[in-house]
């Protein structure tokens, strides 16, 4: 289903749906008293632990959300936007934003909440905020090189840690628990007053803690929405059930020396197996992203056949049967893997000193083809490229 943006909601009226989120989350946090420096502050001395509570709890639904609507087919995870680690920027800038915080006792979106309130400290810490990003601007020449130093590429901490990411879900969870347990009894020794916790019955600070685990837990154990599939439509296909259509090589390269329009030749392989060999025509969609909601129109269409291949005639199959199971049809398993139809038709074997006239009539077939799918593809190729437009100087005049 995910992304929403640009598939299902356009990019305009995304504008105003982010409008309305961004007024809705000022609201949540004057309303959660985050415009006070007081409480925003608290949390370094002891006495109020709200904006950790708050942030870890946003952190943690957000994490078991994702992982939740991956699990069910919902959105891809791939498309998450992970912003790369410039280390020794991220240090410096983590001073800085603490040092601010602590002296000022805003941090910049808090500062906004307070100043929508007739703040006076909040609307000077803003206009710091705007002198400082002034600075910042006509600096950065001299501070690009330490700015853009030691880039360490989009770094997850599950993929650092070598576990996967529901493990690491898992035991975010139980930091999260514990922290909210180990704050509110130094909040409660501060302030001297009762812990908070103290005040719910224990079967509800159970249920409290049991729902965020129990989640995560079911995204573990169970398996996705795509593996349920496969694993149902493999067992359909073993019992002979549904089986999908097979085309081979010499029949496939017939076609598409005659008739390539009339089909969508789908590799299912990586990008770098694709960008390495490809059969003319073909476009590439990864067969983990096959399942993608922006495929389906491509599953649904009935005016070309599909024909799906792959390095392992399995996968091939897997492709055709998922395919089949969104609404495709007639869609075609190449039996031979992209390796073998390479080898078939651009690297032959060398014939027998006295070859068969089956024989001469394959290597002849299969070398014309080869030709016509060379052509074929350069001529697509050219297609989708810009048009280059010739710069003429213009003579004539008083020059």
């Amino acid at each position: 289903m995910g992304p929403l943006v640009p598939d299902i909601i356009s990019n305009e009226f995304n504008f105003i749906i982010a409008l309305i989120m961004g007024i809705g989350f000022g609201f949540a946090l004057e309303q959660a008293g985050f415009s006070s420096t007081r409480k925003l502050v608290g949390l370094f001395y002891g006495y109020d632990f709200t904006v950790l509570k708050v942030f870890f709890t946003a952190g943690a639904t957000a994490m078991i959300g994702i992982l939740l609507l991956g699990h069910l087919g919902l959105l891809n995870l791939e498309y998450i936007f992970v912003n790369p680690f410039f280390v020794r920027s991220a240090i410096v800038g983590g001073l800085i934003m603490g040092a601010g915080f602590i002296i000022g006792g805003f941090c910049p979106g808090t500062s906004v909440c307070a100043a929508a309130i007739g703040k006076v400290d909040a609307m000077a810490f803003l206009f710091g905020s705007a002198i400082g990003v002034f600075a910042f601007m006509e600096a950065f020449p001299w501070l690009e090189a330490f700015y853009l130093a030691d880039n360490q590429g989009a770094v997850l901490i599950f993929e650092s840690l070598g576990m996967s990411r529901n493990m690491w879900a898992l035991v975010l969870t139980i930091i999260a628990i514990t922290a909210f347990l180990a704050t509110s009894w130094i909040q409660s020794k501060v302030t001297g007053e009762k812990n908070e916790w103290a005040k719910v019955s224990r079967s509800k600070l159970a249920g409290y803690i049991a729902i965020p685990l129990a989640v995560v837990l079911m995204v573990m154990i169970t398996p996705s929405r795509d593996e349920y599939v496969m694993a149902q439509l493999e067992e359909r296909a073993a019992s002979g059930e549904c089986q999908p259509s097979i085309i081979d090589a010499d029949k496939l390269a017939y076609e598409l020396i005659n008739s390539y329009f009339e089909y969508n030749i789908i590799d299912v392989r990586t990008k770098a197996e694709y960008d390495s060999f490809h059969i003319a025509t073909a476009i590439n969609i990864p067969l983990d992203n096959l399942a993608e909601l922006a495929y389906r129109p491509l599953f649904r269409q009935r005016v070309k056949t599909n024909v799906f291949y792959a390095s392992d005639f399995e996968d091939a199959k897997r492709a055709c049967l998922l395919a089949r199971f969104h609404g495709d049809d007639s869609g075609l398993a190449l039996q031979e893997t992209a390796e073998t139809f390479q080898d078939l038709f651009f690297f032959p074997d060398e014939m027998p000193e006295a070859p068969t006239r089956h024989q001469l009539t394959v290597r002849t077939f299969r070398e014309e083809a080869a030709r016509k799918m060379e052509e074929i593809q350069a001529a697509v190729s050219a297609m989708s490229q810009p048009i280059q437009k010739k710069v003429r100087v213009v003579q004539g005049g008083c020059s």
